[in-house]
């Protein structure tokens, strides 16, 4: 049932219980309690004061006002302590609540003594320790994520298996069919969660009420209104279920004859086996890295929030009138909002990317000049979220690190260019292809074998492998953000994951080692840290055993193991253990700055380099490695994405355990499924394919192969390679995060310097080749506007609104391009004009070189300049 606002009722739990909240006080009660804790004395100017020192809306207030009377002194600067100790270097955390609360325990033995001189500031740290307590610390959490929850709302129905299943089936079915199309097609989780809905409420409208007993489970047909937590589980299921085993370009690559040409690889079993090993192996390590990345309070995972924004929008019936700019006050509901605005991008959309594609590409600077680059802002909300990183979504310092890290590196871009370095000059700057030394693009099939290995003479005739400026920084900052990511964690992090260490040992330790008393009884041992209230009333359900994962990435390991050494792959079985060890070493670190920042570091050149160096002349081995390096951690983040979705959503893990399982089996045999059907295409991945499925990915996929698997990065990147110096990024990247913690423990309040993110800055200079400054820093007004200036100065009204927006501009997105493409583009229909030609002339369409050559001649690598023997 719906409440109103004065019936509106939260959970208030004591500090330190670790139980879920008792009964709930209802709005107007906890009002009362306000003046037991002498506050009422506050007029509405010193109540907004202190909403801005403890960075809360006057809800939010309210509430931490009234679970402020359960607590004592000794148990907020207990509390306190903690707090600091967890975020202390936590960019996302309140900066003017951490230095209020530094001032609070530096002063401590005084307030101690002496409470009644410090009323002002020992009420601030109650209000500050109710809050963290009963809610989130974070504004951006407690403004979609609520800190309250009924067990007894249906989540695991009929109704939402049977949506669920139906997505999962669907996605799978399109993403991959489409995969090998130019451009893709693929449909999000957030637009399966959008059509979701309106099943799920014609099934709570349309279906009888029909109960009935399976497996000793009472079950109804219609289990009543649609819950929101039915509505997430669909939501998990559909995500799961998007994401296309990454052996099918293995596969591909095998199959096709213009590839490798292995017709064994045809065999179902096959398919089935690798693909089902990848796809099930994160979720070992997501299960087992919980505490580390999922239950903390601290790993916020911004990319959840607009998800739930989503769901809260569709299920949430109340609504809070909340000031905001324009002196005005603003009464619309987040669905009405959600609508107009998805309903508004859903038609701008086809201005910028069918009727004026000039707002795409908005390079006036070029139109003037058609020699001149430096691309100005788009006009396309798309182009913002090239690398998934949602201006709206993510913390303004991630965009405005990402934006920075871009900008420097470019100027290093610019000087190796023009300066001619690796001869880069004769290249188009910012491209991601490989090239030979005619300035050509690299011809793979003229360093290899008929049956696709390396040909040493073949290589030795043709030509070494060429990259463009931006694409050589690129690799550079993938070596500097791997150790820089290490480096980081254990500098910034290292509390943190002691305390996930503890927490495990906890729950695993045997029970003759627990504390016990002088009468001989089990003592409770102390909480490492301090549970946040969605720990809390996560604990009334059910956890899954890390057995259960356990027993999960085993049976995934052997099915690897399998899949490898039963067929001619000419790979060692060791390939699987390989991947399992790199994940291992990175998913706690990646995960975290992925929960914190919102940006994700991918494994997958570093598992390329390591495999091809590991197996140099072995394409089909190097792709093994890359593919089970990679993907067993980007799975494992990925489940942990989900988790944390379930975790706020209030979920039961055992539902969202076996609603991941599920999914992912499903998806798995429907792709490898439709996979089959593909590789039987008649022309399939050639120029003349029908229905434009030309393969891009493939395409590209299989010339790393041969590139770093075949010619092998040992020629590329080795003592006697051309670009052995790019290398230097790994002892780069650990010590620049060793610089940047020595900075701020020199200057620890200062607030600017505590929003540098080392490995932020080097995932800025990932983001070249083939995207540029265009596509970036027309992010940084809007971080700046929603996260700065509207945050700061209108909380209430951007907690209402900024994930709803993000969310409607997303699925607004998302649906109109699927349906523009079915239509218009399906058919082939243009629209000739100025406003779409304009951007493909000059260097925005054939890109220039500062350096040319005449016909036939070439340039020459660095070591016959210096006579020096070839790599």
């Amino acid at each position: 049932m719906a409440t109103t606002r004065d019936e509106k009722t939260v959970n208030i739990t004591p500090a330190g219980s670790d139980q879920a909240p008792a009964s709930p006080i209802k709005y107007d009660e906890k009002i009362d309690g306000i003046h037991e804790v002498g506050l009422d004395r506050m007029d509405s100017e010193e109540a907004q004061v202190l909403e801005g020192h403890l960075d809360v809306t006057e809800e939010d207030l309210l509430q931490a006002k009234a679970a402020a009377e359960t607590l004592s002194l000794e148990e907020v600067v207990k509390l306190m302590k903690n707090v600091v100790s967890m975020h202390g270097r936590d960019p996302n955390f309140p900066h003017v609540v951490l230095e209020k609360i530094q001032e609070f325990l530096a002063n401590e033995q005084n307030i101690l003594s002496n409470p009644e001189k410090y009323d002002d500031i020992i009420t601030e740290m109650k209000i500050e320790a109710a809050l963290i307590q009963s809610n989130s610390p974070y504004a951006e959490v407690r403004a979609v994520v609520d800190n309250t929850d009924d067990p007894s709302t249906p989540c695991s129905t009929i109704r939402s298996w049977t949506i669920g299943i139906l997505f999962s089936v669907i996605l799978a079915f399109v993403n991959q069919l489409f995969s090998v199309r130019q451009p893709s097609i693929s449909i999000e989780s957030n637009v399966a969660q959008l059509l979701a809905f309106p099943l799920g409420k014609a099934w709570e409208m349309w279906m009888p009420y029909y109960e009935f007993t399976l497996f000793g489970t009472k079950h109804n047909l219609n289990p009543g209104r649609f819950s929101k937590k039915e509505h997430m589980l669909i939501a998990i299921m559909a995500n799961t279920a998007k994401s296309l085993p990454y052996t099918q370009y293995i596969v591909w690559t095998q199959v096709l004859p213009q590839f490798f040409n292995q017709p064994y690889a045809n065999s179902f079993a096959y398919q089935i086996l690798i693909a089902l090993s990848t796809n099930f192996i994160g979720y070992g390590l997501a299960g087992i890295t919980r505490r580390f990345i999922v239950y903390p309070s601290y790993c916020v995972w911004p990319a959840s929030l607009v998800t739930i924004a989503l769901n809260s929008a569709l299920h949430h019936e109340e609504n809070h009138i909340v000031p905001g700019p324009f002196k005005r006050l603003y009464r619309m509901s987040r669905f009405k909002f959600f609508m107009w605005a998805f309903g508004a991008m859903f038609v701008y959309f086809w201005f910028p990317n069918y009727l004026f594609e000039a707002l795409t590409f908005f390079s006036w600077m070029q139109w003037i000049a058609p020699n001149m680059f430096n691309p100005f802002p788009t006009f396309d909300w798309n182009v913002l979220l090239f690398d998934s990183v949602d201006p709206l979504m993510v913390p303004a310092f991630t965009t405005f690190n990402k934006t920075f890290g871009m900008a420097f590196f470019g100027f290093i871009i610019l000087g190796i260019w023009y300066t001619n370095v690796w001869n880069t000059g004769y290249l188009p700057i910012n491209s991601n292809r490989v090239f030979d030394h005619y300035g050509s693009l690299y011809n793979v099939s003229r360093a290899i074998d008929e049956k696709g290995m390396f040909d040493e003479a073949k290589y030795m005739d043709y030509s070494a492998a060429y990259l463009s400026a931006a694409n050589a920084i690129v690799y550079f900052a993938f070596f500097a953000i791997y150790a820089a990511t290490i480096s980081h964690i254990i500098l910034f992090h290292r509390a943190e994951i002691a305390i996930g260490f503890r927490n495990i040992w906890k729950t695993v330790k045997p029970k003759r080692w627990t504390k016990r008393s002088a009468a001989g009884e089990s003592v409770e041992e102390e909480d490492v840290g301090y549970k946040d209230v969605h720990n809390r009333l996560m604990a009334v359900y059910p956890e899954v055993s890390e057995l259960w994962y356990l027993g999960c990435l085993v049976i995934a390991m052997a099915l690897g193991f399998a899949g490898v050494a039963a067929w001619p792959t000419y790979t060692t079985a060791g390939v699987v253990p390989y991947g399992l060890f790199l994940a291992v070493i990175f998913v706690i670190p990646i995960g975290i700055i992925k929960a914190m920042t919102g940006i994700e570091v991918t494994l997958n050149v570093l598992a390329e380099f390591i495999g091809g160096a590991w197996v140099e002349g072995n394409a089909l081995a190097m792709n093994f490695f890359k593919s089970f390096g990679y993907v067993t951690c980007a799975h494992a983040i990925s489940f942990a994405n989900d988790l944390k979705l379930a975790h706020y959503i209030k979920i039961p893990p055992r539902h969202t355990f076996t609603a991941q399982m599920v999914a992912t089996l499903i998806s798995t045999f429907i792709c490898t499924g439709v996979l089959n059907f593909q590789v039987n295409i008649e022309n399939i991945c050639q120029t003349n394919a029908p229905m434009r499925f030309f393969c891009p990915g493939i395409n590209t996929f299989f010339t790393a192969a041969v590139l770093w698997g075949t010619i092998g990065p040992v020629k590329v990147f080795g003592i006697h390679g051309q670009y052995k110096w790019l290398l230097l990024g790994f002892p780069i990247g650990l010590c620049i995060p060793v610089i940047f913690w020595l900075i701020i423990r020199k200057f620890p309040r200062n607030k600017f310097i505590r929003q540098f993110h080392p490995v932020a800055l080097f995932y800025g200079a990932l983001n070249w080749a083939p995207y540029s400054m265009s596509y970036c820093w027309p992010a940084v007004p809007i971080a700046w506007l929603s996260w700065i200036y509207v945050r700061n100065r209108y909380l209430a009204f951007w907690s209402k609104y900024n994930f709803v927006l993000s969310a409607a501009f997303s699925a607004g997105i998302a649906l109109s391009g699927i349906v523009m493409l079915f239509s218009v583009q399906w058919a082939r229909v243009s629209v000739e004009w100025w406003g779409n030609t304009q951007p493909y002339k000059g260097c925005e369409d054939t890109a220039c070189t500062i350096k040319t050559l005449s016909e036939g001649e070439r340039f020459f690598p660095w070591w016959d300049a210096n006579k020096v023997p070839a790599p």
